[in-house]
């Protein structure tokens, strides 16, 4: 229990089960719920890496929307997803809240198999729109014209996607029983950009526009809007905003009613909004002001920092790869005008700031648009540009069609740096990034290439900037660390033989030297009397081109190999050395792949998850010795 000015209240999320019992609530109790609310989700910083600052930013609103709706009943899609914690501890989680991004704890994400709430897994930004039509138009078609509500809440970031407006274009033909609420922070991950975020701007800041609102929400909360006063009402705003004051435009045209903007850090008017958005059975956009970080003032003063925060519980030994990637940009960048990076709304994930503040010219941030991302690179090559795409590889799926279409049809000149290639760890099945390699490696013309450490990004980028076709090159969130060898020139389509093996080779396609190492060393041991096994390494560098003839000869010399990779053992890495074996003729029994298998893959720590997907010595060790000893 704790007390505000001599009332004493009495602590409500720890036995609140459903929110359904909000209703018994009075408003008082409500704004003390949104304090409960921070706390836990401050607790939740102190001890782990989580996305702060956008939940921090939806604590009321998200408490009106459940007040409002009845969502058992009507639905509810939140986009992207990373802003669900007080959803999550409105909806009965709070005994599980403390697990969340742990190995079989909560997602940080909507995860149906955890709540009837949560009706999608949405880890990917624009899609809640079309999903929330989809979801009315399949409601209606089932069981009729039951008055059911989807609501969809979108970030001012994700607002920008192509495939938002194709939702919204589709919804305001069908004037389909569908709310949009647009959680405007003037955030995404970094500050936004783009000509929509300045019209939200001077929706937001319009001097007369602003008057008016006052006065609006004057009138509004003083007035009980039913039957035809809401008409009415509603008549009246759209004069005033069609009469000069900017207002909703945009949205009005594509057939939504649009509200707002409005304080969405005030309980009571927001639900008044929100009832007043469910009388109605057309699109309505409801336009609400938050603040990210809202009730920490760290995090107000500095959302972008705290936008993911808290004790990740690791300190990294070495530079990530992402650090050595930017490092590698900004010196090409420096040495070549004709170099361009873009990127998608990442430059604080992908640490571009540097570059972005020295070459603001040649610097893209085109938003939550990963298609364009792409097709806009092609542009800049056409023109003669070298452009880097720098971008995670969970989200460069997005753009599938441009990957075939701009870039492998036209044979352009792009680098594409992906980002996040393998297991992110506690953001979990949305995030990881483990398809790239599947999915870049059927296109013609592409080249594919995974660093296995540090001096290894510095030649394939180097590579890159002259190979005149599209180059992808693959690395996850982890330190780079030097492997001490002799590092060979890189040669386009080589692998690089670090050890010659004896009995056998693990040949490694990433980050996993080290790894392989500390296998060759354990069979370099006879521990069990059977005898020691001499391991060959062999850093593939390319996954496509396949260097068939270094990575062929220990099937041909019938010794067994071993291959590793951190993604998908369909179409993967380990695929393209068994389709080389197999267009050969060999023979293929002596051949061990690990990598991710055929299913999603949960959120946990990164090195935790390896381990147990069999990324590890003791497997290598065993898979060699049961080849060699049967």
């Amino acid at each position: 229990m704790f007390g505000t000015r001599g009332k004493i209240y009495k602590l409500v999320l720890p036995t609140l089960q459903s929110p359904r019992e909000l209703e018994r609530l009075s408003l008082n109790e409500l704004n003390h719920l949104a304090v409960e609310i921070r706390d836990e989700i401050c607790r939740l910083y102190d001890h782990r890496s989580v996305h702060f600052a956008s939940n921090l930013g939806v604590v009321e609103l998200c408490i009106a929307l459940h007040t409002v709706f009845d969502f058992t009943w009507d639905r509810l899609i939140w986009d992207t997803g990373h802003q669900v914690y007080p959803h999550k501890l409105l909806t009965g989680r709070f005994d599980r809240f403390h697990t969340t991004r742990t190995k079989d704890g909560l997602t940080g994400f909507p995860n149906p198999e955890e709540s009837e709430f949560d009706l999608l897994m949405t880890g990917h930004a624009g899609c809640s729109v079309g999903t929330a039509l989809g979801l009315t138009c399949g409601d209606e078609l089932i069981a009729g014209k039951n008055k059911r509500h989807s609501v969809a809440v979108i970030g001012d970031g994700a607002f920008s996607s192509g495939v938002v407006y194709e939702a919204m274009n589709h919804a305001g033909g069908l004037k389909k029983n569908l709310t949009v609420v647009l959680n405007d922070n003037r955030m995404a991950i970094c500050p936004r950009v783009g000509g929509l975020s300045q019209h939200l701007d001077r929706l937001r800041l319009h001097p007369l526009y602003n008057r008016f609102k006052q006065k609006l929400h004057t009138v509004v909360d003083h007035t009980p809007l039913i039957g035809s006063s809401v008409d009415s009402f509603f008549k009246h705003l759209k004069g005033a905003v069609k009469a000069g004051f900017l207002g909703g435009m945009l949205f009005e045209e594509l057939g939504f009613r649009y509200i707002g903007p409005i304080d969405g850090h005030n309980i009571a008017r927001l639900q008044r909004f929100l009832r007043m958005a469910r009388k109605f059975e057309e699109p309505i956009l409801l336009h609400v002001i938050t603040e990210k970080g809202h009730g920490y003032k760290p995090a107000q003063d500095n959302p972008t920092k705290y936008h993911a925060a808290g004790l990740s519980g690791v300190t990294p030994a070495a530079k990530s790869f992402t650090e050595h990637v930017r490092d590698s940009i900004y010196r090409l960048m420096k040495r070549n005008d004709r170099v361009c990076v873009i990127t998608a709304a990442m430059c604080q994930g992908n640490q571009l700031e540097p570059v972005r503040d020295e070459f603001p010219e040649r610097f893209f941030d085109v938003g939550i648009c990963e298609s364009h991302a792409v097709t806009l690179a092609a542009g800049l090559a056409v023109a003669g540009m070298l452009p880097i795409i720098d971008i995670y590889s969970t989200f460069l799926q997005r753009s599938y069609d441009q990957l075939f279409q701009e870039a492998s049809l036209q044979n352009l000149p792009m680098i594409f740096a992906i980002d996040r290639a393998g297991l992110t760890g506690p953001d979990g099945p949305t995030h990881h990034g483990v398809f790239d390699i599947a999915y870049t490696r059927p296109f013609p013309n592409f080249s594919v290439l995974a660093p296995a450490d540090a001096p290894d990004i510095t030649a394939m980028f180097d590579f890159a900037e002259n190979a005149g076709h599209p180059v992808a090159i693959r690395y996850p969130k982890a330190p780079a660390t030097e492997f001490p060898r002799e590092v060979q020139p890189l040669e386009f389509g080589k692998a690089e033989t670090v050890f010659p093996g004896r009995e056998g080779i693990v040949a490694v396609c990433g980050p996993f030297l080290d790894l392989a190492n500390e296998a060759k060393k354990a069979l370099g041991k006879n521990l069990d009397g059977l005898g020691r096994i001499d391991l060959g390494i062999i850093n593939a560098r390319f996954a496509k081109p396949l260097d068939t003839g270094t990575l062929l000869k220990p099937l041909r010399q019938g010794k067994f190999l071993i291959t590793v990779e951190e993604g998908m053992l369909s179409g993967g890495f380990g695929s393209a050395v068994l389709e080389a074996a197999n267009e050969e003729g060999l023979d293929t029994r002596k051949l061990k792949r690990i990598g991710i298998p055929d299913r999603y893959v949960e959120h946990g720590d990164r090195l935790e998850l390896l381990d147990e997907l069999g990324f590890s010595e003791r497997e290598i060790v065993r898979a060699a010795r049961k080849f060699v000893f049967g």
